[in-house]
């Protein structure tokens, strides 16, 4: 059950706190955790000094010495930040896909992260829908050219080199046709629709060597993604033949009670894993109810055995049995982070990325002399949110604003005239009219 669970990493020196529900635990305590054998995994947090020393716990003194593996939402970029996954595909570029998916996967490797949750290839047809900006829109053929694209660079081309790292398709399966765009509700779709628009993008991931897959948090006509057997496991599985590991999104077998598709807790890690759901991730509930449902005969013993293979599967195509200590070297965390050609590689994604629907009276370019021009807008000299709503560990001082941009490339400086015009989320007096003037 302990090889079944993975647990946010909240003791490491970088933790990032992305969701509410995430329990804080101190070094000791998950240390104590992985040498009882509790753990399989963690996610979320950076660190090289941090990892080697939770290794050593899990090889050294853990009855069974399988090393853990560490995960995190490197979704596009850690320190070198690129483009939104949304934004990167308006590039209409694999090529692109691929070489950012690569930059990311040697930055991440060398702060400890073996495995990341991306890419997400959800088609998106509901603009309300909040996570269309994670995948690649709304065409599945453009999904399945850059599925493919970032699972390839991600992983490289061979699993076991200590820069690459397991890509996860997720979230299986369509998530992003939930009913009104509201995150976590039901999916009412054909069976053609299913297959014709929302699968081939999964399939095109796995078909170019994933071997990670994420539930999805929706239900599909009535039955929650995370122990929804037919996808799980009739097409995942026997009509795709995928012999990675499946992991729930976090806390989403949970969830499985909140649906009503479960009683209690312990009936939903029972049907998560009949399922085909191997992973718990952040929940806790293999840990705590995997081994009774087993000693009652109501989980058959050969199941848990099977997702277990999966999992030691992929650590042995990780080649953390070889080596434990792989993307955990101190050297690399120091030189391997912001290469000039990674940034150089973030502006030449940017550029590429940026799309001009139409050019009234030849406005665009701006000259650099000779006109005033008005900035507006309340991100107009914010540096935070250029960053995107998935780099969790970047650093806003390493951006430039708009506002700095546009005043580096002007003969005069102070031609650039900034009005924010209101704040993000709140009016502010006299705001507009000052936009306006």
């Amino acid at each position: 059950a302990g090889q079944l669970s993975l647990f946010f990493d909240h003791a490491r020196e970088d933790a990032a706190d992305v969701n509410p529900a995430q329990v804080a635990k101190s070094l000791a305590e998950v240390r104590a955790d992985v040498a009882a054998g509790r753990v399989g995994g963690l996610f979320n947090g950076i660190g090289v000094a941090s990892g080697r020393a939770l290794q050593r716990v899990a090889v050294e003194q853990s009855r069974l010495k399988i090393p853990l593996v560490f995960a995190a939402d490197v979704i596009h970029g850690l320190r070198t930040v690129f483009p939104v996954p949304l934004g990167e595909a308006a590039a209409f570029d694999p090529d692109l896909a691929e070489r950012t998916a690569r930059a990311a996967a040697i930055e991440a490797t060398a702060v400890g992260v073996q495995w990341t949750f991306a890419p997400m290839v959800d088609l998106a047809r509901d603009q309300r829908w909040g996570r269309v900006v994670e995948g690649a829109g709304e065409d599945p053929y453009l999904g399945r050219l850059l599925a493919a694209a970032r699972v390839r660079g991600f992983q490289g081309r061979d699993l076991r080199d200590p820069d690459t790292m397991l890509a996860t398709v997720k979230h299986f399966a369509a998530y992003g046709a939930v009913t009104g765009g509201m995150d976590y509700n039901s999916v009412d779709l054909s069976e053609a629709a299913l297959h014709d628009l929302h699968l081939p993008p999964f399939k095109a991931g796995i078909d170019a060597g994933a071997l990670a897959l994420m539930t999805a948090y929706n239900d599909v006509n009535g039955i929650p993604a995370t122990a929804h057997h037919g996808l799980l496991t009739g097409v995942l599985r026997r009509q795709w033949g995928f012999r990675g590991l499946v992991v729930s999104d976090f806390a989403s077998d949970a969830e499985l009670v909140t649906h009503g598709h479960a009683v209690d807790e312990k009936d939903a890690a029972r049907k998560a894993l009949l399922a085909g759901c191997d992973v718990s991730m952040a929940s806790g509930l293999y840990n705590r109810y995997l081994p009774g449902l087993v000693r009652e005969g109501a989980v058959p013993l050969a199941v848990l055995d099977e997702s277990v293979r999966r999992v030691l599967r992929v650590k042995r195509a990780l080649g953390l049995f070889e080596d434990p200590y792989r993307s955990l070297d101190p050297e690399k965390e120091r030189t391997r982070i912001r290469l000039p050609a990674a940034v150089a590689l973030a502006r030449e994604a940017a550029r590429r990325s940026v799309v001009l629907l139409r050019n009234d009276g030849g406005l665009l370019p701006l000259p650099k002399a000779g006109r005033r021009i008005a900035l507006i807008g309340p991100f107009a000299s914010d540096r935070v949110h250029l960053m995107g709503p998935w780099a969790l560990w970047n650093d806003p001082k390493t951006s430039v604003s708009l506002e700095q941009g546009l005043r580096a490339a002007l003969a005069d400086p102070g031609a650039l005239e900034v009005v924010a015009g209101c704040g993000i989320e709140t009016p502010m007096p006299g705001g507009v009219a000052a936009a306006v003037a």
